[in-house]
């Protein structure tokens, strides 16, 4: 994934850390490129930190993927709202 607005090597350098869960939100929201993968392990360490910023949706995917919950979202979330309910 390329991303043009952000000088990923500075924003690297600066804060590594910032730069890890920016990374995540990212790759999580737009997709990983064709042979990118996320690490299960570090994901379930920074996903409180990040759950927040990832659309409601994927994070509903992704907490049944790493932790087998089931539930479901209110009715009146939908893409267009979806930053009211955060």
């Amino acid at each position: 994934m390329f991303n043009w607005n952000i000088d990923e090597e500075r924003f690297k350098k600066e804060d590594l850390e910032g730069y890890k869960l920016w990374r995540f939100v990212q790759l999580i929201n737009y997709g990983l490129d064709e042979k990118e993968k996320l690490d299960k392990n570090e994901l379930k360490q920074v996903w409180p930190k990040i759950k927040e910023e990832i659309d409601p949706y994927k994070r509903r995917f992704f907490e049944y993927l790493l932790w087998d919950r089931l539930y479901s979202l209110p009715d009146n979330v939908h893409f267009w709202n979806w930053h009211k309910h955060t």
